[in-house]
């Protein structure tokens, strides 16, 4: 058996632990086609939070790549790495927070604690942005939103890390854990954030 065949092994048993995972019925999960050049193998989930019939989410969206190159890169410190990304409208006054930018950070460090999911070499950054809407927007009034991008290697298993990156997304959209079925106050509407 060949290197690539057993990297590519390993790569669908993870694949298909990561596809197993049941997430809270809120949060909308799905597979979609993973961004090409970045790894040998890689899978990609979006996320969307209470969608509506269209599958648009006025609350907040996310998406989680996971990569494996046999060849370790420097960077990565490992074969794996996970890419993730999550983003919630805000009120402004709520957007305006000097410490929003740390909170989100902590509540992924604290999401991944939380399920005992190992990792090492993390990196991401945490911006909140404020918008205001003038002539044909202007009606739209303020807008506000969080983001958060990040990227970490994990250690196995694999799946305490996809449910880590869900419980963020619904944490930033404003519905912590053991939340379900419960309103979401504070979510903007518009299509700005």
């Amino acid at each position: 058996m060949s290197a690539h065949s057993d990297a590519a092994g390993l790569f669908d048993v993870a694949a298909a632990e990561l596809r197993e995972t049941s997430f809270r019925k809120d949060i909308v999960v799905r597979e979609i086609p993973a961004p090409a050049g970045l790894a040998p193998f890689a899978l990609a989930f979006a996320a969307d939070v209470r969608p509506d019939d269209h599958g648009d989410s006025a609350y907040g969206t996310g998406r989680f790549v996971l990569l494996h190159d046999p060849e370790e890169p420097a960077a990565w410190a490992g074969t794996w790495r996970i890419v993730a990304f999550a983003q919630a409208p805000l009120e402004p006054e709520i957007g305006t927070d000097p410490l929003l930018a740390d909170v989100a950070w902590s509540w992924l460090v604290d999401a991944l604690d939380s399920r005992d999911a190992g990792y090492h070499t993390a990196s991401g950054t945490s911006t909140t942005m404020l918008s205001k809407g003038f002539g044909g927007l202007a009606e739209e009034g303020d807008g506000a939103q969080i983001e958060l991008r990040a990227s970490w290697t994990p250690a196995a298993p694999l799946r305490p890390h996809v449910e880590a990156w869900a419980e963020l997304v619904g944490m930033l959209a404003g519905l912590p854990p053991g939340s379900e079925d419960v309103a979401v106050f504070g979510a903007r509407r518009s299509g700005r954030g």
